[in-house]
């Protein structure tokens, strides 16, 4: 399903999103527009696996040795806007900002930080229509990570649009926010070892 609902021009509702059935909704509501997620490649999915374990210390209460401070998902809906329901790959939330982790279907606090891994089917909307929704919504940082091409984009979030802070390809060692307590090996997340 792609586009207005049935031919019928009219624009997708959030109800629209929520019949499709639980085992075959793998769709965002972009606009509303049914957007139906590429199906995952190998390549993309290790991409997911190797970046959740990295930003994984980040993932409990700060204040002690090493980092923290956040909530992290990955694969959640998020609803943003009346016609707007993202599931980005992953996705946090600082906790000085969120005390609870969130709950429910859909999540409906903004998050701090999303992450897109890129697909060949849905390369432009992640560098374009999401990238602006994110930024029209005020995600403080938005990363695309490119598996075929393996590099990484970090974008912090300005009045003025999106702010690239880091290009950076596999070779790359980088600090990337907000999670730059740690160091990054761009080529480790997308299986150099």
């Amino acid at each position: 399903m792609h586009g207005a609902i049935s031919g019928s021009g009219r624009q997708a509702t959030f109800e629209d999103l929520i019949a499709i059935p639980d085992d075959r909704r793998f769709h965002e509501l972009i606009d509303g527009e049914l957007v139906e997620k590429a199906a995952p490649s190998g390549e993309h999915g290790r991409t997911q696996s190797k970046l959740a374990n990295f930003i994984g210390p980040f993932d409990r209460r700060g204040g002690g040795p090493g980092p923290g401070g956040w909530w992290l998902m990955t694969e959640v809906e998020i609803r943003f806007a009346v016609a707007e329901v993202y599931r980005p790959d992953l996705a946090g939330w600082r906790r000085d900002r969120v005390p609870e982790c969130p709950r429910g279907f859909p999540i409906t606090a903004r998050p701090d930080w999303v992450a897109e891994i890129l697909s060949t089917t849905n390369s432009s909307t992640d560098r374009v229509r999401k990238l602006n929704r994110y930024q029209h919504h005020g995600v403080p940082h938005y990363w695309i990570l490119d598996p075929i091409e393996q590099s990484l984009s970090v974008f912090r979030w300005t009045d003025g649009g999106y702010l690239l802070v880091v290009a950076a390809g596999a070779d790359d060692r980088v600090h990337a926010e907000p999670f730059e307590a740690l160091e990054l090996v761009v080529g480790e997340l997308f299986g150099r070892e």
